[in-house]
């Protein structure tokens, strides 16, 4: 079928699988922006700094600790989700009673404050990050040479995201979480810390943006824009998904690389913006979003 327009099937499929890693990272960080924002009601626009901090934490590790990759793929989330608790205690806390717009503004200038400062240490040249050597080579799928570490990182990231899912949808401290979000005092009364979970839940998503950064460094060149390049996408995959919604944040980052992949084929002049038309057609049919919750 794939031949009568010309294009070989292997092309295409090739495309598919692409689109599919770019859309692991679109999924992991529009899931910690829906964690956050459905859970504490917080607009996030920290998340791409804390993104390209997981990426240079990981490696910093190793040019000046000699930690590789898989300690530090469990090291970095750890230490940028501390920081973010830290931010949450401090700044954020004061703006929950507060228009959503505060709350923007004031991640908003975190982003451009953290992003300027690693700009001013480091550059804005790139720097490379070895492939672990248990993930080093590749496969050959047929139809395309998959390098073994893109596989690993679809499929961690989809491990990653169906746990999240589970965790916040079908566990009691997930009950727990939505609940607070609803009636804190209720929960409050049952001998939950609210206050203590709200940070857990602001470090939890600001650990999954720092997962998506260590993934990201051997793939792309660890830089102090990275975070600023991606960010602006992961939004407008969030408003497709719907704001808050953890099933949106996952099928959208999915569904919407794969998109971007065949796009590529069919029209590349538009793969830079086929999702920022997809975002204006599906708020023009449905504000909420493909999964949000109308008010």
């Amino acid at each position: 079928m794939f031949d009568l327009i010309g294009i070989p099937p292997q092309v295409l499929l090739g495309q598919v699988f692409l689109g599919l890693i770019n859309g692991s990272f679109y999924a992991l960080l529009s899931l910690g922006l829906a964690v956050i924002f459905g859970l504490l009601n917080v607009i996030n626009f920290t998340h791409g700094a804390q993104y390209m901090l997981g990426a240079f934490a990981v490696w910093l590790l190793l040019n000046f600790l000699d930690i590789g990759y898989w300690p530090a793929l469990i090291l970095a989330p750890l230490v940028v989700g501390a920081l973010g608790m830290a931010l949450e205690k401090v700044l954020l806390k004061p703006m929950y009673k507060l228009d959503h717009l505060y709350g923007l503004l004031l991640t908003f200038g975190l982003a451009l404050i953290i992003e300027g400062v690693f700009r001013d240490i480091y550059g804005v040249s790139g720097r490379s990050y070895p492939v672990p050597e248990a993930l080093q080579g590749g496969h050959n799928l047929g139809f395309m040479y998959l390098p073994t570490y893109r596989g690993w990182v679809v499929v961690a990231s989809l491990v990653i995201c169906l746990s999240t899912w589970f965790l916040i949808e079908r566990t009691r401290l997930g009950a727990y979480l939505r609940a607070a979000t609803e009636n804190p005092q209720l929960v409050q009364a049952f001998g939950v810390n609210v206050p203590r979970m709200v940070t857990l839940t602001y470090g939890l998503g600001v650990g999954l943006a720092a997962v998506a950064g260590v993934m990201a460094a051997p793939i792309y060149q660890v830089s102090p824009l990275m975070g600023s390049n991606i960010i602006i996408v992961v939004f407008a995959v969030v408003v497709i998904g719907g704001m808050g919604s953890i099933v949106g944040a996952i099928v959208a980052g999915f569904g919407l690389g794969m998109i971007e992949g065949l796009t590529k084929v069919f029209y590349p002049e538009a793969s830079s913006t086929v999702i920022f038309i997809i975002m204006a057609i599906v708020l023009l049919v449905k504000p909420a979003g493909l999964f949000g919750r109308t008010a």
